[in-house]
């Protein structure tokens, strides 16, 4: 919730009206305070708040002017205030967020947000929509929900890359690992005779060596034969983290340290980045 209101904003989203006197009718002090407080949070937010200091101090003096009760505290969590939740929840018509809910907001997630929004924060918001939509309260373990979501959706973006791979191509990539004779050089992160270490390596200072040294590159990429458009319906934001993923791997961690769809992906987005630095194409 922001922080800052002003007087226009406060009267519009924090003024006590009827029915929310009527609910807090057998309250007093800072209970009253309590319950005000729980109940415009919740109004705005779909969800409580966590603890007194996301609760704005301009709304909560608000608040106490309108309930006369200067000197009042309020709390916002704990077993004295449940029952207001229980209060709060049923006056808006919300249900609290099941293990069911979490299975289906996890799989919505994945499928509907995560594949084009890579944004933790903004994944969270899209949670808190979709809950304030469904008049659900919003989960308590957001993070577990948000981590399982992405975790579902790059297996499948994996999945997906690599079952569009014709065998061939499949074994052309694993070729570029070399033989295996590297792995004490590209441990260390230098040196290795890997095909895959040169597509990482600086093309160094401009010149006519290095010209054709990045020809015959773009020759042996092509060669390997990734189909056309392999990327063309991912979002870029998602290639380019796998990109950024990729020239951080050697051939060692990728022959032992991955699943194999991954380091196939890995190795796609990495050739494909040669072939035209955003997007795949063999041409």
């Amino acid at each position: 919730m922001r922080r800052e209101w002003e007087l226009d904003d406060l009267i519009a989203s924090w003024t006590l009206v009827d029915a929310d006197h009527e609910l807090m009718a057998r309250l007093h002090g800072g209970r009253r305070l309590s319950f005000a407080v729980m109940v415009k949070f919740f109004e705005i937010e779909g969800r409580f708040p966590r603890h007194v200091g996301e609760v704005p101090p301009a709304a909560v003096d608000y608040l106490v002017r309108q309930l006369g009760v200067p000197d009042a505290e309020f709390e916002v969590t704990g077993r004295g205030v449940e029952r207001y939740r229980v209060q709060i929840r049923d006056a808006f018509g919300f249900r609290m967020f099941s293990r069911g809910d979490e299975d289906k907001m996890i799989a919505w997630l994945a499928e509907q947000v995560c594949p084009s929004e890579l944004n933790e924060d903004r994944q969270r918001e899209a949670v808190l929509a979709r809950c304030r939509a469904e008049k659900v309260e919003p989960p308590g373990r957001m993070d577990r929900i948000v981590g399982a979501a992405n975790r579902i959706a790059d297996a499948r973006f994996c999945e997906d890359t690599v079952g569009r791979l014709p065998a061939d191509v499949t074994a052309a990539l694993w070729a570029v690992l070399g033989d295996g004779q590297d792995a004490e050089a590209d441990a260390d992160g230098v040196g290795g005779v890997s095909f895959f270490n040169e597509l990482k390596a600086d093309p160094g200072k401009l010149g006519l060596e290095t010209l054709l040294g990045e020809i015959t590159k773009l020759r042996r990429v092509r060669a390997i034969g990734l189909p056309a458009g392999l990327f063309a319906d991912i979002a870029e934001k998602r290639v380019a983290r796998w990109r950024a993923r990729a020239a951080a791997e050697y051939p060692s961690t990728l022959r032992r340290d991955h699943p194999p769809e991954v380091s196939l992906t890995l190795l796609q987005i990495l050739n494909g980045q040669v072939v035209s630095g955003s997007s795949v194409s063999p041409v």
